[in-house]
């Protein structure tokens, strides 16, 4: 990798008569299978630049960046830059934005960087994401960070698999409850049973279970997809990837959700953490024990250890079937207190929002004779989005209500237009969509650029969506006014409705997708296409005859 300024100019800066030189940047990324241990298991992984997970970008705001991307696979591939503001041609999304980059072939991106934070890049083919196409990028403002911090690191969770993408998706759609190993049983009725200590304890225990078996769903299936390594920086638990620091600093975290299909609950036993930053923006800092972090999100914190002694960064993923682990300490080496999981926690009804509405056979979400308004609340409550009650007593745990943009200078406009997408699913094939309608369905949103449009996300199913959106950002509306936070991701909780704004401004094919890998795969995705006056060119192909975006 090499960068390149030009200083011309230089000269009439000093007198305040230009402005700051510009970087390009001139960056050589290569695709190829490589073996890598994890917890001391040599797994075969995608890796970019024969890492995972690959390397940092670090650029400049303001900086030209050219990219140039070899293919040394056996298959098609592609890089998607999360976050990032530019052309669409250079979004590198398969079938939307351009055709992939095919074995053997280099693409080159180029665009200039327009804004600061914490991003990430990955593979927008097939189920490379998941076996290790991912990695960070940093872009440091041009004036310097809002928030100064002695150290810096990136701490990149995610999820790797010994199944295969497609080996799973098989399983799902054979049994979609294949990897639920905490279905409800018989013998568990009977022991529910058994403790209960009152007749009106036994008659409630009998009544969830006709509930739940009414509805062909179980509250225990919080993740579609179990037997996970939860990974830090592309190392495992037993790895202990550790970020140094010395007593009294400021230490700045940037963490990066780059998972396929994990939620994570983030702490670090006996440091509290000032959030700075969501998806990239400064926000006003709140501190905090814990966070939620969902797939694609980004969250910057600073801590301050003041002993020297190590401390655990631990993530655990949202059904507890295991967790991410880091370590801060003042020396390589040093290992912090393992982490202790929590028990497992079950759906209930006010999480489905469904209240009485048992009787309904939800595995085939037949939406059309449900109450919509009744079956999502629209109040705050689903913007927490819903912490883990789990949390130990006491602890602050982020909540999407406490974020506050520190950036004004860009005003909010009041919305042109209102559409409600409806999040829906079908639990006995196993396919996610719109509205009902699958990406092969009904592929294409249309808007004009510079149409400001509110979008009401209402999810009729029992999974969290972490919606995302490409090239545009999506301002949360948080009960915050002209302060609510902007966003590239937002997660949806089951059975809630969560509403953003977004401005139209850049003209284009932007895909808007649930990122969770099985969810898009399956059907959940559509393209937003902006444009003014002059059509935009043809997509590079059309949807496949399947469920979900035809690359995959």
């Amino acid at each position: 990798m090499s960068i390149r300024c030009s200083f011309a100019g230089l000269a009439v800066l000093v007198l305040g008569l230009a402005a700051p030189p510009v970087c390009a940047g001139t960056y050589d990324l290569i695709i190829d299978r490589t073996n890598v241990a994890i917890d001391g298991q040599t797994r075969r992984v995608f890796s970019i630049n024969g890492e995972i997970a690959g390397p940092t970008l670090r650029w400049t705001e303001g900086e030209e960046v050219t990219v140039n991307v070899t293919n040394r696979l056996k298959e098609d591939t592609s890089i998607h830059w999360h976050g990032i503001l530019l052309p669409f041609q250079m979004d590198g999304v398969p079938m939307v934005s351009f055709r992939g980059i095919r074995p053997g072939e280099t693409f080159t991106y180029r665009f200039k960087v327009r804004q600061t934070g914490t991003y990430w890049y990955h593979s927008h083919s097939g189920g490379q994401e998941q076996e290790g196409m991912y990695a960070p990028i940093v872009i440091a403002p041009a004036k310097g960070e809002r928030e100064k911090a002695a150290r810096d690191h990136v701490v990149m969770l995610s999820d790797h698999h010994p199944m295969s993408p497609g080996a799973i998706l098989r399983k799902l759609k054979q049994e979609p409850g294949y990897f639920n190993d905490r279905r409800r049983t018989v013998p568990g009725l009977m022991r529910d049973l058994a403790s209960a200590k009152t007749s009106e304890e036994k008659q409630a225990v009998i009544s969830s279970r006709l509930m739940w078996g009414e509805m062909r769903m179980d509250p225990t299936d919080l993740a579609d997809v179990t037997g996970y390594t939860f990974l830090v920086n592309g190392r495992g638990p037993a790895d202990n990837w550790t970020g140094l620091f010395r007593p009294g600093e400021k230490v700045r975290l940037r963490f990066i959700n780059g998972s396929a299909m994990t939620i994570f609950d983030t702490r670090i036993p006996g440091l509290r953490m000032k959030v700075v930053q969501a998806d990239g923006q400064d926000v006003k800092p709140v501190e905090v024990d814990e966070f939620r972090i969902g797939v694609g999100e980004t969250y910057d914190v600073i801590v301050e250890p003041k002993d020297d002694h190590a401390y655990t960064i631990e993530a655990q993923s949202i059904d507890r079937r295991g967790f991410a682990r880091g370590t801060l300490a003042p020396r390589e080496g040093m290992v912090g207190p393992p982490p202790v999981l929590r028990p497992p926690t079950l759906l209930g009804e006010a999480d489905m929002g469904h209240g009485s509405m048992s009787g309904m056979d939800h595995s085939k979400m037949d939406h059309a004779k449900m109450d919509h308004a009744a079956s999502a609340s629209s109040d705050l409550s689903g913007l927490v989005p819903v912490p883990p009650v789990d949390a130990p007593a006491g602890s602050k745990v982020l909540s999407y209500t406490d974020l506050r943009r520190a950036d004004r200078s860009d005003r909010l406009r009041p919305p042109d237009r209102t559409i409600d997408i409806r999040l829906t699913g079908n639990m006995e094939k196993f396919f996610w969509s719109f509205d009902d309608r699958k990406y092969s369905e009904d592929p294409v949103m249309n808007f004009t650029q510079g149409e400001t449009v509110r979008l009401v996300f209402r999810n009729e199913t029992m999974m969290n969506h972490p919606i995302h959106l490409h090239g545009l950002w999506m301002d949360l509306e948080n009960g915050a006014g002209d302060e609510r936070p902007r966003k590239h991701v937002v997660i949806v909780p089951p059975g809630r409705t969560v509403s953003v704004t977004v401005r139209m401004t850049e003209a284009g094919r932007w895909p808007f997708h649930c990122h969770f890998l099985y969810h898009m795969m399956t059907g959940m995705f559509r393209e937003f296409v902006v444009s003014k006056g002059t059509p935009l060119p043809a997509a590079p192909s059309v949807p496949a005859a399947g469920d979900g975006h035809a690359h995959h």
